[in-house]
């Protein structure tokens, strides 16, 4: 961007390389990955399993490999998670390695936020100096829901550290007009297919865009790396399809979520234009409809579409913090670098990160089907990075007056919007948002005067700006942390009374009584139960295995009701335990017509409060 602010009508040659790194550097990285490594790592245990659904499969990993190579979430290999395994595959094998339990199922997340922290540094840095580097690194570690999801269990951590890593690989490609790095690139977008289906390739268009327009290369080489580039995503994400494919269906486990028991179809089906355009199906091709009702503790499925989306409700607490500064610095920065060359660092730093920001925005903006407010992790390493970016090219070229008024326009508009988000909490430390605003007003009024041109005020100023722009999220983030979630929709920020709530749907105690009767239990099974959501509390608490008829929701056709008599005949299963869910409706489809042919067949009795049926005792 300083390539045009003093002078923005001649396009400036390339900087020459970098220079030595200040001594400052080195340290102050340091303390931004200790310094989120204790953010993430701190009381971990506190969460306990975090989101039964995929620790149960965790936990089935760690007694079967073929369990853990689908993602299945019993070792009987039945039916797998509505997701493909990335994440699970990393949390399983630290299970094994160090014994399944609550930390070596979320240490691994949480080392994959410091990860991600620090590439978005080193990113950011090779374009933008490390300045923009640690701005970045250190928006991204204190946006609420990167705390909130860097100490969970579900996909989007191990998501955003291979998106971040992918970017990576392009900026070290467009450095060199390098094929190798872009391919690794595509073999990191792969495996976050691998992880969570298609938001993987939200970025996509961003790294196409920003390596099509700036690698130091011809335009016939830029389209032929770019082709092969996409053959590795096809690749490093397809060699798991086809196993899957081939594997014979009678030996695996029914892929839950899809309509036909394939991957592909999950992943263009409900995980994938069902999310984008609103389809509602499910497993077996049942229609999804989530329960009403939930309040701000259950979390949410979407809301109302269009631009004000992600700046309300949930949604605006989660990664909204930096957004409107971030969309200001990326206009600012195209239009200061609009006559840079082709190849000029800068624009390419805007184009690939404020892309990534841009498209990620929209789709979850306008998105119509299911989509939970934790998703917006996926959103902040682009914001991060553009603000950093933006904001060190601004404060460089500060001497020109516009760059000096868009930065203090950027820090206005953070102050405000902190100060809005902060007051839907309004009896949570009230004294912040005030203070938040007193001293963005104190970091405007230094830059619209003048007062950092003084060599004494400089640093005043720019401590000031921080300040100013960071107390909001960071202060909500350290809430977060200090919170114990759980569930299938967790939200970031503070437990409060009347306020925001850290459970979500599924997030329920298993019976005792239950629980004591299972671990007594040597069969293949201990139990059977409708819909994980249920059935892994007590897969987790008795240390047996459950099997979850009909996977996540209930519905999917797994087993079918000819196999779960089989297994009955067998003696594989002792108990089969009342009070699960079929499809969020209640005994429909599959899970219904077990449910009926158990309570014909087999008599009731309690357990603590719960109604549970013993199967090897049938009526008659």
């Amino acid at each position: 961007m300083t390539t045009t602010l003093s002078a923005p009508e001649h396009a400036q040659p390339q900087p020459p390389a970098a220079p030595p790194k200040p001594r400052w550097v080195n340290p102050s990285v340091a303390a931004l990955l200790l310094g989120t490594g204790l953010l993430y790592l701190w009381d971990l245990a506190k969460t306990g399993w975090a989101n039964d659904f995929y620790a149960m499969a965790v936990q089935a990993g760690t007694w079967s490999w073929q369990a853990l190579f689908f993602g299945s979430l019993d070792p009987g290999n039945v039916v797998t998670v509505d997701k493909p395994p990335f994440s699970l595959w990393v949390m399983g094998l630290s299970g094994r390695l160090f014994g399944f339990s609550s930390w070596s199922l979320l240490v691994p997340d949480a080392l994959a936020g410091v990860a991600s922290v620090g590439l978005l540094y080193l990113a950011v840095r090779r374009l933008s100096g490390p300045g923009a580097g640690l701005l970045a690194g250190a928006g991204l570690a204190l946006t609420p829901v990167a705390a909130l999801m860097f100490r969970y269990d579900n996909p989007d951590a191990f998501l955003v550290l291979l998106l971040v890593a992918g970017a990576y690989c392009v900026v070290r490609a467009l450095e060199r007009g390098s094929t190798k790095w872009l391919l690794l690139a595509g073999v990191a977008i792969g495996l976050g297919f691998l992880d969570k289906m298609l938001q993987a390739f939200l970025v996509l268009p961003a790294f196409v865009l920003v390596y099509a327009v700036a690698a130091p290369t011809s335009l016939g080489r830029r389209i032929g790396q770019l082709v092969a580039a996409a053959g590795a995503v096809v690749v490093s994400a397809g060699w798991w399809i086809a196993a899957v494919a081939l594997w014979p269906v009678a030996d695996r486990p029914y892929i839950s979520g899809s309509t036909d028991n394939t991957v592909l179809e999950l992943a263009f089906g409900y995980n994938g234009l069902g999310r984008i355009f609103g389809e509602g199906r499910g497993g077996g091709g049942g229609t999804f409809t989530p329960p009403t009702g939930g309040g701000r503790g259950f979390g949410g499925f979407g809301g109302e579409t269009g631009l004000t989306r992600l700046f309300s409700g949930e949604f605006g607490a989660e990664a909204s913090w930096l957004l409107p500064a971030a969309v200001i610095g990326l206009a600012a920065g195209l239009w200061f670098t609009r006559r840079a060359p082709r190849t000029d660092r800068t624009r390419a730093a805007l184009l690939l990160w404020g892309g990534w920001l841009v498209v990620t925005a929209l789709v979850f903006s306008y998105m119509s089907g299911i989509i939970h407010p934790y998703y917006t992790v996926a959103l902040a390493p682009g914001t991060a990075a553009t603000l950093g970016i933006s904001a060190r090219e601004l404060w460089r070229g500060r001497a020109n007056f516009a760059a000096r008024a868009v930065l203090a326009v950027m820090l206005a508009v953070t102050a405000v919007w902190g100060f809005v988000l902060l007051a839907r909490t309004p009896d949570w430390q009230p004294w912040l948002r005030y203070t938040l605003l007193v001293v963005g007003a104190a970091a405007v009024a230094g830059l619209l005067f003048g007062a950092d041109r003084f060599r004494r005020l400089g640093p005043a100023v720019a401590v000031l700006g921080l300040c100013g722009a960071l107390l909001g999220t960071a202060s909500f983030t350290l809430a977060t942390a200090a919170t114990a979630h759980s569930g299938g929709t967790p939200s970031s920020g503070p437990a409060v009374a009347g306020g925001r709530g850290p459970r979500g749907f599924g997030a329920g105690q298993a019976d005792s009584a239950v629980i004591d009767l299972l671990k007594g239990t040597t069969t293949k099974w201990a139990a059977a139960q409708s819909g994980a959501m249920q059935s892994a509390g007590l897969a987790l608490a008795s240390g047996r295995p459950v099997l979850a008829i009909g996977g996540f929701s209930g519905s999917d056709p797994a087993p079918t009701l000819e196999r779960f008599q089989q297994y009955v005949a067998d003696g594989d299963i002792r108990y089969y335990v009342a009070g699960g869910r079929g499809g969020f409706g209640g005994g429909r489809g599959t899970a219904g017509e077990i449910e009926s042919w158990v309570e014909q067949n087999f008599a009731p009795v309690t357990v603590g409060g719960t109604t549970v049926y013993d199967l090897t005792k049938s009526i008659g």
